[in-house]
């Protein structure tokens, strides 16, 4: 449950050969489809029936899994809140998710004993939506559910609901505020909108309007904006209207309508004159802003002003990442996006100032650079870039049905928002027919308006806005006609018995798709998943390696190398690489974890090949030019100084080499990171010693999920990396340095002025990632592995300290840690450790698994495998798993028989013999100052660090 967060940053990516202008010339002979070809392939087919009491559905059906997806979009958020009541869609939100009349308790309960999966709730300035995807046999269980909440609330909300989710929500504030830029969004919403306007105060609201909610405020809100006429029902899947139409009647039907929603009327506010503002956080770089409010994505500018900004920054091209990271060398990032909202949108320019470049000129070659674009615009060939790409994402998008981006999603969000359920086919077509002149005009009329400027700059954070602690007072005392069980009927007005869920049909057992395997002529090997949802490859170049084959006298030598990667071959510069992604639709990534490093495809299957020939050349063939190696190691020192200012990110560096020892593979920042003193000497030679001696055939397989056959996709494969010999000596990992004796103790790394602190626990397992782990798993389940978990449920619901926590078996293929992860309020830290240690003590002790929590993870462990592998992306991970952990190809087809066997006497011994709290090292990143006094109580030895 959440907010909407903000566009991710973007990272830069390494060109050579600029034009002044940052544009290039037109990429010839690239093999791709044109756009207008894609756009085509893009289609949600769809039925759609409105109910007597208003209630709009859609349904579109998808029988390629056995699984539902059911969204329910409510036309509420943030921009509905009156003054003095902000915050008060996302807190309904949670309250939501905390049981109704007929289904008290938490909500995910009966949503984890169906085995839905992608189930959540969102908040956003426009909308509250919640969905989940079902087994279809438990359609009408779940229909059951979101009806319930939505006919059947106000009687099981109470004040010590309410008085919980406060806190739990202000713990959510907390967490996101604590991080390095967190309190941007409030200077830019002040300076930006007038306060009465809609927009004008973030989703997340403020601690004293959360602090005032009372009882019947909370109250007043459901009854004004959750009647079934202010909703919009999506179901997809495995699902027709002749099956959904009298599901839907019979639930929903009797709901009575509720108030006709009141629209605001929202402007496009223009600044008076251009704004400047410094605001100072605990940031390890300048970042400058330049943000404009234009029209909302219903307007005819939306899209032409969306191309605009990703020709800017928004691709790995982009005339921000050529100019100033790769030319001039003023930045270590740079962005341009356009925050697409439905009233209105806010264009966003960022530049992340390199250390020691002067803020002066960097600022002064932005303004340039946006006044040139702004009068000139883009190529076209740089439009049709950004047109394939939006067309490829939306195909990706297709492959799943529900969750946060799926069909269901595209469908709810145009009928809400457009009032046009197939409004994605009109925003891809006219991304497919977009012109420079159109970006050029749109962009000269709203940003030539008065811009607001932004720098946050590393220095000492304004004083922080806290809650006062106090809750609402009770203002409305339960009575016979608002209470739960009152409420509670025995049967609705068509004939429904809610007083018993309604049973869930069989589910059918998971048919993991068939693995098959080949190899190439150099001895590398192919497995293969045949997976035709949608028209796309997914490849994954795995090889033995991971964080753990980082050299220990040079730690980020393999971050490093990755990110050269794609910034040129031996025949190709970055700008080439790029460019040629983007015109065919394909992505090509990296990744590491501590045992495994991967180069990844994603391609159009129809652009399979030219998207190979690119893949193999980066793989293969990296430069490693020395001008690039300087200024990429540059941009890896700035992420590690950024690290140094984020919690988790201190806390994973912090705890690893304490657990395992610095001579151990994996006794390195589990950021990948790696050492900035290492960094900093790392030469080409390292770099091309690294690649021949892991990006080598003997240390290679290749996973592909792929709607083409094994035959041609081994065919293209082999064509590129048949020949592909190994250079020199392989490289080993050295698993033989003693890990160091465990010590129960504090180390405290003191972050100032943090309103919230982040504990992180660990120890290292007698176990391996190789072992057979199930029922360890499963036990963690129980005590920290999930929402429902013992820990969540009292650090989060029962006490409102944190916004969740867990625990987790960090299954690496050697020696395995066991790790707790708790953000938690500031002035909470010392109690909730005491409150975490007590209860995973006592499950380890006298309170072991329950009949009911056996039954429940037995249950939903069964019914979440057929929708966990939904997509080509789900079933490329099980594949690299099944490797990792050297487990059969059809190994998750036997995990139904193994979930049906398990026993509570067999989850306590696995946890028993594997977990022991009086081992664990805990890492605390807080302000020690409030911190301190606190742990001290626990005596435990503590050790404070600075950053």
């Amino acid at each position: 449950m959440g907010r909407v967060s903000r566009l991710s940053l973007l990272l830069p990516l390494l060109a050579l050969g600029l034009t002044a202008a940052g544009a290039r010339e037109p990429i010839t002979g690239s093999g791709a489809v044109p756009v207008a070809d894609l756009v085509k392939q893009v289609d949600i087919p769809y039925q759609r029936f409105t109910l007597d009491n208003g209630l709009k559905v859609l349904v579109h059906t998808d029988r390629k899994a056995p699984i539902v997806a059911v969204s329910i979009w409510y036309d509420v958020g943030s921009t509905r809140e009156p003054k003095g009541k902000t915050g008060f869609a996302h807190l309904f939100e949670h309250l939501m998710f905390n049981g109704s009349e007929n289904v008290p308790g938490d909500f995910f309960a009966p949503l984890e004993d169906i085995g839905a999966t992608d189930y959540n709730g969102t908040t956003s300035y426009d909308r509250t939506n919640y969905f989940e995807t079902v087994p279809a046999a438990a359609l009408e269980r779940a229909l059951f559910l979101e009806s319930d909440r939505m006919g059947h609330l106000l009687g099981a909300v109470t004040q010590q609901t309410l008085t919980n989710q406060i806190g739990v929500v202000q713990n959510e504030k907390r967490q996101g505020d604590t991080q390095p830029y967190g309190l941007v969004e409030y200077t830019q919403i002040a300076a930006l909108m007038p306060p009465e306007h809609p927009y004008g105060h973030s989703v997340i609201g403020s601690m004293a309007d959360l602090d005032a909610a009372s009882l019947e405020d909370v109250k007043n809100w459901f009854r004004q904006h959750y009647g079934p006429n202010n909703a919009v029902l999506v179901l997809a899947g495995d699902v027709d209207v002749a099956q959904a139409k009298p599901l839907v009647e019979k639930y929903f039907g009797d709901i009575a309508r509720g108030p006709e929603p009141v629209v605001p009327e929202i402007s496009v506010p223009t600044l008076p004159a251009p704004k400047t503002e410094v605001i100072m956080d605990r940031v390890a770089t300048t970042r400058i802003y330049r943000d404009w409010i234009v029209p909302g994505l219903n307007d005819p500018d939306a899209v032409p002003l969306a191309v605009g900004a990703t020709v800017l920054g928004g691709l790995a091209s982009s005339r921000l990442d050529n100019i100033l990271v790769r030319q001039e060398k003023l930045a270590v990032a740079v962005t341009a996006s356009l925050q697409e909202l439905a009233g209105v949108s806010q264009f966003e320019v960022t530049v992340d100032v390199k250390p020691g470049a002067d803020l002066a000129q960097v600022y002064q070659r932005l303004d340039a650079i946006l006044g040139d674009y702004i009068a000139k615009g883009p190529t076209a060939e740089e439009v049709q870039r950004v047109a394939t790409s939006a067309a490829a994402g939306r195909i990706s998008g297709l492959e799943s049905v529900g969750g946060f981006g799926g069909k269901a999603v595209a469908l709810a969000e145009g009928e809400l928002y457009s009032k046009d359920p197939e409004f994605y086919k009109k925003q891809l077509a006219a991304y497919a027919a977009v012109t420079p002149e159109q970006v050029t005009k749109a962009m000269q009329k709203w940003l030539t308006r008065p811009v607001y400027a932004l720098y946050v700059m590393p220095g000492q954070r304004v004083a922080y806005e806290e809650s006062s602690g106090v809750p609402a007072s009770v203002t409305e005392p339960e009575t016979a006609s608002s209470g739960p069980v009152a409420a509670r009927q025995a049967a609705g007005a068509n004939g429904v018995d809610r007083s018993k869920l309604p049973d869930v049909g069989t589910i059918a057992d998971l048919d993991f798709p068939k693995v098959e395997r080949a190899t190439l002529s150099n001895g590398v090997e192919l497995v293969y998943a045949h997976r035709d949802a949608v028209p796309i490859t997914q490849m994954a170049f795995s090889l033995d390696a991971g964080n753990a084959a980082d050299p220990k006298a040079n730690l980020g030598t393999q971050s490093l190398l990755l990110s050269l990667l794609d910034e040129g071959t031996t025949t190709l510069d970055s700008v080439q690489i790029a460019e040629r992604q983007e015109i065919l639709g394909a992505s090509i990534s990296t990744g590491a974890s501590m045992d495994r490093t991967s180069v990844n495809l994603f391609a159009l299957s129809a652009n399979l090949a030219p998207s190979l020939d690119l893949f193999a050349d980066i793989v293969k063939n990296p430069a490693f030019a020395p001008g690039e190696v300087e200024r990429l190691r540059g941009q890896q020192l700035a992420r590690i100084a950024s690290e140094m200012t984020q919690p988790q990110a201190l806390a994973l560096r912090t705890l690893p080499p304490l657990l395992y020892g610095k001579d151990h593979p994996y006794g390195v920042p589990f950021t990948g990171t790696g050492d900035p003193k290492a960094v900093a000497q790392v030469s080409r030679d390292d770099l091309v010693a690294f690649h021949n001696a892991w990006f080598r055939p003997d240390k290679a397989m290749i996973f592909v999920v792929s709607d083409l056959p094994l035959a041609k996709v081994k065919s293209e494969i082999e064509a590129r990396f048949g020949t592909w010999a190994a250079q020199g000596p392989a490289g080993v990992k050295d698993f033989s340095p003693a890990l160091p004796p465990a010590k129960n103790r504090i180390v405290l790394v003191d972050r100032k002025d943090s309103p919230q602190s982040l504990i992180l626990a660990g120890e290292i397992l007698p176990v391996k990632g190789t072992d057979e782990l199930v029922e360890l798993l499963s036990a963690n389940d129980v005590v920290g592995g999930n929402f429902l978990s013992r820990i969540n449920m009292d650090l989060r619901e029962t006490k409102g300290w944190s916004y969740g926590v867990n625990t987790l078996v960090n299954r690496v293929a050697e020696q395995v840690p066991y790790m707790v992860f708790a953000p938690v309020q500031a002035d909470k830290t010392g109690a909730s450790i005491e409150a975490l240690r007590q209860q995973i003590g006592s499950f380890l002790t006298n309170k072991g698994v329950t009949p009911e929590e056996l039954e429940r993870t037995r249950i939903s462990s069964i019914r979440q495998l057929p929708g966990s592998f939904e997509t080509a992306g789900d079933v490329l991970g099980a594949m690299q798993r099944n490797i990792l952990y050297k487990r059969s190809d059809d190994y998750y087809d036997g995990l139904t028989t193994v979930y049906r066997g398990m026993t509570a006497h067999a989850l306590d011994k696995a946890a028993r013999a594997a977990i022991d709290p009086d081992q664990f090292l805990w890492v605390v990143v807080g302000d020690a100052t409030t911190v301190k006094p606190q742990l001290e109580k626990l005596g435990l030895p503590i050790e404070v660090v600075q950053p």
